[in-house]
């Protein structure tokens, strides 16, 4: 990737719906020259795809929590187990190093629907769950200095 294509995916990370127009105007580029960009960048598996961000609060899920479970043994293990449709509070599943083996970011209307899941999770082995209460940090975009040698 060259600074142009970083540019491209910079901008697309803080915007998706921007126009290809506006997207070449920006990194002084033909359009047709920033779409072939756009087209390999997504083509070559850079670029997986565009969504919307939805407020959880604006739908009615209160409360985005953190939970850590362990695998008892490798035959059953929430992470092969699990399925999405029947733990729809569930929006990412991560396998990590240490005493877990996965972190889960979950959404519930409320403290008794966040117990509900939690107890529904217990089949697979004991959660520990961790509230998240704000995020003064939230989702950034991806940049090319994380690959800059480190000094």
């Amino acid at each position: 990737m060259d600074d142009i294509d970083w540019s491209i995916v910079e901008l697309l990370q803080r915007d998706g719906r921007i126009s290809i127009r506006e997207l070449a105007r920006q990194i002084s580029l033909s359009a047709p020259a920033t779409a072939e960009r756009v087209k390999r960048l997504e083509q070559s598996g850079v670029i997986v795809g565009y969504t919307a961000v939805v407020d959880p609060q604006a739908v009615g899920l209160g409360i985005r929590a953190i939970i850590r479970m362990g695998c008892e043994n490798t035959i059953k293990c929430v992470r092969r187990e699990l399925d999405p449709d029947l733990f729809p509070e569930i929006v990412e599943m991560h396998r990590v190093s240490g005493d877990d083996c996965s972190v889960l970011i979950a959404y519930a209307r409320d403290v008794e629907h966040l117990e509900n899941l939690i107890d529904r999770l217990a089949r697979w082995s004991r959660a520990s769950t961790t509230l998240i209460l704000s995020t003064p940090l939230p989702r950034t975009v991806l940049r090319r200095e994380v690959l800059a040698p480190l000094s």
